[in-house]
């Protein structure tokens, strides 16, 4: 079985829609919207394709009108943005944010996955980078073998305890520094590394030419096209 891993879609319609490889199941570790200009056009399509969803902080916010809780220098955009955002969606798609699930539990031929947003015990709003050593809590209290998360737009994976935690990166807001589009791919007929951590482009120009385009602020406008266009905050 073949299992494409994304997380942080953020109302990018082009790095989704420019996801490479066929699958055999999408899932989804949450934050499909705010930030990005096509956010119902993202529902609608992980409506359609995915098969597995977690809610992230910005669903979360969006769904039921509250902060997302981001950090300091994002926390201007996240709040112009979830404003359009919240105008633009149906209440139909609030509803499928909010109702999403924090956790989810799997069984993939055999190995045990938990899935979350953040941190089992914070699934929201708690922001472990890749080397926290707070990693090894969390992963030991979780049952599965394998621990799938998001939120920090960071990839990486790490060995703890015998168990593994996995981040695929962000798909629709890379932070590595350059703008490429961050996923995994599971692979159950791998015995030896069967989880790889992938980047492939996108026209970003496209997205950060509708986010121009957006009754925003000019600022906001572009804070929002830098992090696109770099990877990150410089």
């Amino acid at each position: 079985m073949r299992i494409g891993i994304i997380s942080d879609i953020h109302g990018n319609i082009e790095a989704l829609s420019a996801l490479p490889g066929q699958f055999d199941e999408l899932w989804v570790l949450g934050d499909l919207v705010n930030y990005g200009p096509n956010p119902a056009e993202v529902v609608d399509y992980v409506k359609a394709n995915a098969t597995v969803v977690i809610r992230g902080n910005h669903d979360h916010a969006v769904g039921l009108g509250g902060d997302p809780r981001c950090s300091a220098p994002f926390r201007a955009m996240a709040e112009a943005m979830q404003k359009y955002t919240m105008a633009v969606l149906s209440d139909k798609h609030k509803r499928f944010l909010r109702e999403l699930p924090l956790k989810i539990d799997r069984n993939l031929e055999g190995v045990k996955v938990s899935l979350c947003h953040a941190v089992p015990s914070d699934p929201l709003f708690a922001y472990c980078p890749p080397e926290s050593d707070r990693w090894a809590d969390e992963i030991r209290a979780v049952t599965g073998d394998v621990l799938l998360v998001g939120h920090t737009h960071l990839p990486f994976q790490r060995e703890l305890g015998g168990k593994r935690v996995v981040n695929p990166g962000s798909l629709g807001q890379p932070k590595i520094g350059r703008p490429a589009a961050c996923y995994a791919v599971w692979d159950t007929s791998l015995s030896a590394h069967p989880i790889s951590l992938r980047t492939f482009e996108y026209p970003v120009g496209e997205t950060i030419r509708k986010i121009e385009a957006l009754p925003l602020p000019a600022e906001i406008k572009s804070s929002v096209a830098l992090v696109l266009r770099h990877g990150g905050l410089l």
